[in-house]
């Protein structure tokens, strides 16, 4: 690792490069110089994200607009280049490697432990995208197509029913019915876009928590990171990842379902945060249709799911027999619990819109 280091114009020499972070796409070391400075580098997935220079091209773009706009170095991340000015380095094995300075005083976390910080998450995320409100969404690459597009995940679950590679089918019926009676909803946001209601924006499309950086100290946001999905797409996407990670009673793989539930506070607390920074540069329709964001987020996720369990497990990964099984089950509770609240949803979006 210390030679694809010596890649990068770094201040002072590699002595140290140790694997970093619990990311499940790349790899990542935290490397140390000998003038004390540390560096995050990264292996991209080329299995994922077959446009490497589509991609690094988006996130120098957005970098660089985000940058004209913050005073602190620490809010925006900071590519190393290679040393011939490169965003990366290809190394003749055919793996792409990149390079970032290290935000010092951050901290990172999984999972929100009180509403403020997930107001805090609301924060960050509604700062990135007022901030991008101006950037021109089209000029992007799309890293990998079709990621939320509802219908198509549909698409690929009916491929998989009539396949039936893995012979599951006839175990899952409750779970597929539970899907196909949603299915005429799975258009409802992409079809306001297709009909020219609703903008294409820049959206990150994965906005968990552990995609902040928050200052150690004061616990408030210092930058977004992993700007690998960052591309063209609807502001409710992303509202709704954010939701659907950070509001959730359980976890994304609960078996109890009894325990999976909206919480109704911590959907107010990302909405404060969120609509506080970015409310004004959205369209009312945006405004409006928000909570569908979450809504369609977790039954895109069940759908994903389920086509994963019945093609026999080859894009997730998994840690027991059946566990994309339980995880569709517990998106689906999700759904359910959302359906439920979904008039509470709806005023919460408008009470924090209109202050």
């Amino acid at each position: 690792m210390i030679t694809i280091c010596r890649k990068f114009r770094l201040d002072g020499l590699p002595i140290c490069c140790t694997p970093f972070g619990g990311g499940h796409i790349n790899h990542t070391y935290l490397v140390a110089t000998n003038q004390s400075r540390l560096y995050i580098l990264q292996e991209m997935n080329r299995s994922i994200f077959k446009d490497i220079e589509g991609m690094m091209a988006n996130i120098v773009a957005v970098c660089d607009h985000l940058r004209r706009k913050e005073s602190d170095p620490r809010r925006v991340l900071t590519l190393v280049p290679t040393l011939d000015g490169r965003s990366y380095f290809d190394a003749e094995d055919g793996r792409s490697w990149r390079m970032f300075e290290y935000v010092v005083g951050g901290v990172c976390l999984d999972l929100p432990e009180t509403t403020d910080d997930l107001f805090q998450t609301g924060v960050a995320f509604g700062v990135f995208q007022n901030q991008l409100a101006d950037f021109p969404a089209e000029t992007l690459t799309e890293t990998i197509p079709q990621f939320h597009d509802t219908p198509n995940r549909f698409r690929q679950l009916h491929a998989a029913m009539e396949a039936d590679p893995a012979g599951r089918l006839h175990q899952v019926q409750a779970e597929v019915d539970a899907l196909l009676s949603r299915e005429a909803e799975a258009g409802f946001m992409t079809g306001l876009c297709a009909e020219g209601k609703l903008p294409l924006r820049v959206t990150h499309n994965d906005t968990k928590l552990n995609n902040i950086m928050l200052d150690a100290q004061t616990r408030t946001p210092l930058c977004v990171m992993d700007l690998d999905t960052v591309m063209p797409g609807l502001v409710a996407n992303d509202f709704g990842e954010a939701i659907r990670t950070g509001a959730s009673t359980a976890a994304e793989d609960e078996t109890d379902l009894s325990r999976i539930h909206l919480s109704l506070d911590m959907y107010a607390a990302f909405c404060r945060g969120f609509l506080g920074e970015c409310g004004r540069s959205l369209t009312p329709l945006e405004v409006e249709t928000l909570p569908w964001g979450p809504r369609l987020m977790a039954l895109e996720n069940a759908v994903r799911f389920l086509t994963d369990h019945l093609n026999g497990d080859v894009y997730f990964h998994i840690a027991r027999e059946g566990h994309n099984l339980d995880r569709c089950r517990a998106q689906l509770a999700l759904v359910a619990d959302m359906e439920r609240h979904w008039d509470e949803m709806n005023r919460i979006v408008k009470d924090w819109a209109a202050k």
